[in-house]
C-alpha cells in the first residue's frame, strides 16, 4: 500500500461522489484519478529517472494539488517550495535538493527563472507525450517499491539558521493517512476547507481526507470572510489553521455571524494558542476547537486532543498519543522518565522520518537507537496527556534557575493590550541570561511597561519576572507565521547595545 493508494480505492469505491469543489468546477473521484494518471505519464514521459525529486512553487490551486498527486503517483519525490519564502531562500533550497525538474504556477515561474535545473508551468502537464509504464504507483502498478523509500522532502520551519531537508518516507505518509483517518474518525460525508498552504499544513490532510472518500474545498476568495463563507455554504466540517488565521477567523465571524452548524473540527497547529484564546474560540464557533502535535520530521499527529477533552488543564496539553505513534520523555542520558517529570519528548514508529538530507551527523544526533529526539521539552500526566514546554534550546538558564519562556509567554498574553509576545534570554554579566520579554500590542492600545513587570512579578515571582519589556511595532516571524525567537533575541541585543 502506498499513500497514493488511497485515492485509487477511493476512486473505485465512490466514482461518481465530488473529490474537489473549487470556484472553476467539480470533480468527481473518477475525473481526479484520470486527471492524475494522466499527469504522471506525461510527468514520467518529460522526466523518465525513477525515484527523481520534483519541485512544486505554487499557492493553493486545483492544479497545484494535481501536480502534486501525479508527482506521487508517479514514484516520485516530491519537494513543496512555499511561496512565501524570500527568492534567495528558493533558490538555496533547489540547489540543495537538487531536483531534476521544477514545476511552478504564473507567479513563481517568474521568481525561480534561472534556477539550475529545468523549470515548467503547472499547465505544461496538461498536454504532452506520455509513458504510462513509467506511472510505478498507479492503480494498475504491481508495486514492489519499499516503503522506507522516499516520499518527500520538506523542509523545517527553520526558526534559527537554514532550514534542514527532512526526508519523509512512504511509510510515514502512510502512518499519517491512517492516522488521521482513525483520529479523526473521517467519512466520505468530510469535507475539509483548504486554507492553510498545500506546500505545508493541508498536505497532511489530502489523502486522509480523500481516502475516506471525502471532499476538498478550495475557496474563492482566502481571506477571512472569503474561508467562513465556503464553510457555510459547502458544509465544510474539517478546518485545519494556524492561530493567527483562527485570531482573524474569530474577529471576521463576530462580525458578520455565518451558520457554521457543519463544522466538526476547527484543528489549530503550527504554534501553540493561550488558554484564554482556545476559550474565545470556543465561544464564537463551539466545542469544535482541537488541536494536534507534529513536527516535519513526524508529520502531523503525533498527538491529538479532540474537541471532547479541550477543557480545564487540557487547555494546555497536545493530547495523547496516536494511533500508530509511541511517545516518551526522556531524560538527558536517554532514559525514560515517570510520569510527571519533565524531559525531551521523543517519537517512535512508522510516522518518523527517515534522516536529514546530506546531514548525516545531524540525522545521527536526531534519530536515537529507534527514537526521533523531538528537540522539545515536555511532561506526559498519569492519564497520557502530553504537555509541551518548549524548545530545549530555547530554555533560559537565568542565576541557575530553568526558566520555560512559555510560562512567561502565558502571563503576558493574558494582559489585554498585549496582541503577541515572545520571551527570551540575552546574556547577563550577574545572571549569566537574563529573562526579556518582547510584546506586540494590538493596535490603539498603550501599555505601562513597568506595570507590567511589577504585575508578573507578582503572578510569576522575580525569577521568571523579564528583566526588561521591549515593544515592537510587529514581532519577526518565520514564513510559516512562526515568532521567530533568534530574530527577536538579535533586535533586542541590538537595541541594548545602542543604549551603551
Amino acid at each position: 500500500m502506498y499513500p497514493i493508494s488511497y485515492l485509487w480505492r477511493s476512486a473505485q469505491r465512490y466514482p461518481d461522489r465530488v473529490a474537489i469543489h473549487s470556484p472553476e468546477g467539480d470533480l468527481t473521484f473518477r475525473e481526479l484519478a484520470d486527471t492524475v494518471c494522466e499527469r504522471a505519464a506525461i510527468l514520467a514521459a518529460l522526466d523518465p529517472d525513477d525515484s527523481s525529486r520534483v519541485g512544486i512553487g505554487a499557492a493553493n490551486s486545483v492544479d497545484h494539488l494535481i501536480t502534486l498527486l501525479a508527482v506521487l503517483a508517479a514514484g516520485k519525490v516530491w519537494v513543496p517550495l512555499n511561496p512565501r519564502n524570500g527568492d534567495p531562500e528558493l533558490r538555496r533550497l533547489v540547489e540543495f535538493v537538487e531536483p531534476s525538474v521544477v514545476f511552478a504556477d504564473a507567479e513563481m515561474f517568474g521568481r525561480l527563472s534561472g534556477i539550475a535545473c529545468p523549470l515548467y508551468r503547472l499547465e505544461d502537464l496538461e498536454h504532452g507525450e506520455r509513458d504510462d509504464s513509467k506511472v510505478l504507483m498507479g492503480p494498475l502498478s504491481v508495486g514492489g517499491i519499499a516503503l522506507d523509500r522516499a516520499q518527500a522532502i520538506k523542509f523545517t520551519g527553520g526558526t534559527t539558521g537554514f532550514p534542514k531537508g527532512v526526508i519523509q518516507p512512504l511509510r510515514a505518509w502512510n502512518a499519517n493517512v491512517a492516522t488521521q483517518i482513525h483520529e479523526l474518525g473521517l467519512t466520505p460525508d468530510d469535507r475539509y476547507l483548504v486554507a492553510a498552504p498545500i506546500t505545508h499544513g493541508t498536505s497532511t490532510y489530502i489523502l486522509p481526507i480523500l481516502g475516506a472518500g471525502g471532499a476538498l474545498i478550495f475557496p474563492s476568495y482566502g481571506k477571512p470572510s472569503g474561508l467562513l463563507d465556503a464553510v457555510e455554504q459547502h458544509a465544510a466540517t474539517v478546518f485545519f489553521a494556524p492561530p493567527t488565521l483562527i485570531f482573524s477567523l474569530i474577529e471576521e465571524q463576530r462580525r458578520a455571524p455565518r451558520s457554521l452548524k457543519s463544522l466538526r473540527y476547527l484543528v489549530y497547529g503550527g504554534a501553540p494558542m493561550r488558554p484564554e484564546q482556545i476559550l474565545d474560540a470556543q465561544a464564537v464557533f463551539g466545542p469544535i476547537v482541537c488541536t494536534s502535535f507534529g513536527q516535519t520530521e513526524a508529520p502531523q499527529i503525533i498527538t491529538f486532543l479532540p474537541p471532547s477533552e479541550m477543557h480545564g488543564e487540557n487547555l494546555v496539553s497536545v493530547g495523547r498519543p496516536t494511533l500508530l505513534t509511541q511517545v516518551a520523555i526522556l531524560d538527558k542520558a536517554g532514559q525514560p522518565l515517570p510520569a510527571g517529570e519533565e524531559g525531551e519528548i521523543a517519537v517512535r514508529g512508522d510516522l518518523v522520518m527517515g534522516g536529514y538530507l546530506n546531514a548525516p551527523d545531524e540525522t545521527r544526533k536526531t534519530l536515537v537507537d529507534g527514537w526521533l529526539r523531538t528537540g522539545d521539552a515536555g511532561v506526559v500526566n498519569d492519564k497520557g496527556f502530553l504537555f509541551l514546554r518548549d524548545r530545549i534550546r530555547d530554555v533560559i538558564i537565568t542565576g541557575g534557575f530553568n526558566v520555560y519562556p512559555s510560562d512567561v509567554e502565558v502571563v503576558l498574553s493574558a494582559h489585554p493590550a498585549i496582541a503577541d509576545c515572545s520571551v527570551v534570554g540575552i546574556p547577563d554579566p550577574k545572571w549569566g541570561e537574563a529573562v526579556h520579554a518582547a510584546i506586540q500590542l494590538r493596535p490603539a492600545m498603550e501599555i505601562d511597561t513597568a506595570a507590567l513587570i511589577r504585575a508578573v512579578k507578582k503572578e510569576l515571582g522575580s525569577v521568571k519576572t523579564p528583566k526588561q519589556v521591549h515593544v515592537f511595532e510587529t514581532l519577526p516571524r518565520s514564513p510559516v507565521g512562526k515568532v521567530l525567537k533568534t530574530a527577536v533575541r538579535d533586535e533586542i541585543e541590538k537595541g541594548l547595545a545602542g543604549e551603551h
